[in-house]
């Protein structure tokens, strides 16, 4: 039980200068996931009264929990832990250290001085599975897929029922890697994908592996988390992608100002903590504004892409006609839509 309030602890961070720790759990240099994060610690660090510092390719598990008491001991003010793996050495280490500020990404769990967040990157990923269904030819769509964890299973889904929006006969082929960084793993994964006959390849990855591939083979690829377009330029058509400096700079002046409370955040377009990359020169003008249309829908609300009748691969409906699904179903997502080939484990 803990028995300082978070605002009384928190308010004596904005005394001094304010600590602020990322842990990535890939290389900074990744061109993916990482890399995003860094790009908004590096705006952290340009801010008044804060310094920030990070840890790299800290692996899952006992590692991470090493890592993040070892930056509370060190009085960091406010540690954000950027990798689904990390919750449970978050919450444990945050029940340690009441003073101290936890953020955790992608998770669930919250304590009195831990919150969570992540984006709705399955926005971007609807956009992303319109843009791949109009500019394949085979209909076969590849998808190399990090973890069978709701997050990576709702992004799979959103780009399916994006891509099947313009060409209903499509299908996505998923591969499961159990990796988020292994660039030569991931490549072959795509390699897969591409001798059954996919056209376009997407990936829920960190490395630019995928993109490669495909550029390799002359055919499209949908990148992750960045724009990736000078990896595979041939072949990239647009990514889904991550501003996290808004909603970082958010909770840093919240910390300061001992106004911050625990939550749990999901930020999505109309925040500007996601978006789609810009459109490789092959997509043609037509398929741009359906796409920036659709986009538009999107931001005001309009269109809330987990909308019924959806059906499971196995054509029971999980969400009725007219029905729109909970944040608590998509963030416990465990099934696919129709149009997946392959299974959620």
């Amino acid at each position: 039980m803990l028995l300082v309030a978070p605002t009384a602890c928190l308010s004596l961070a904005a005394e001094r200068e304010l600590k602020v720790g990322f842990i990535y759990v890939s290389p900074v240099g990744d061109a993916g996931w990482s890399h995003a994060h860094e790009q908004a610690r590096q705006a952290i660090e340009a801010l008044d009264g804060v310094s920030t510092s990070y840890v790299e390719a800290v692996a899952e598990g006992p590692d991470s929990e090493r890592v993040i008491q070892t930056m509370a001991r060190k009085r960091f003010d406010l540690i954000f832990a950027t990798s689904f793996g990390y919750m449970d050495s978050m919450l444990k280490v945050a029940r340690q250290f009441p003073n101290t500020v936890f953020m955790h990404c992608s998770g669930f769990k919250t304590a009195a001085n831990m919150g969570n967040y992540f984006g709705r990157i399955y926005q971007p990923r609807y956009l992303s599975g319109m843009v791949a269904g109009a500019m394949s030819k085979t209909g076969v769509l590849g998808y190399v897929a990090a973890f069978p964890i709701p997050e990576v299973i709702r992004g799979i889904n959103a780009f399916t029922l994006g891509a099947r929006s313009v060409n209903p006969q499509a299908t996505v082929r998923v591969v499961w890697t159990k990796t988020w960084y292994d660039p030569a793993k991931e490549k072959e994964a795509a390699k897969s994908l591409l001798d059954v006959g996919a056209d376009v390849i997407a990936q829920h990855q960190d490395s630019p592996g995928p993109q490669e591939a495909a550029q390799e083979r002359g055919v499209y690829s949908i990148g992750y988390n960045t724009d990736m377009s000078r990896f595979a330029p041939k072949a990239h058509l647009t990514a889904p992608v991550w501003n996290w400096t808004p909603y970082y700079r958010q909770v840093v002046e919240q910390v300061q100002k001992g106004t911050w409370k625990p939550s749990s955040d999901w930020p999505g377009l109309a925040e500007g903590v996601v978006d789609l990359a810009p459109f490789g020169p092959m997509v043609p003008p037509a398929v741009r504004e359906r796409v920036q249309a659709k986009r538009a829908e999107i931001v005001a609300g309009r269109e809330r892409i987990f909308t019924g009748p959806i059906a499971d691969q196995a054509g029971t409906v999980r969400i009725p006609a007219g029905a729109v699904a909970a944040d608590q179903e998509l963030l416990g997502m465990n099934w696919f839509v129709q149009g997946v080939v392959g299974t959620t484990e």
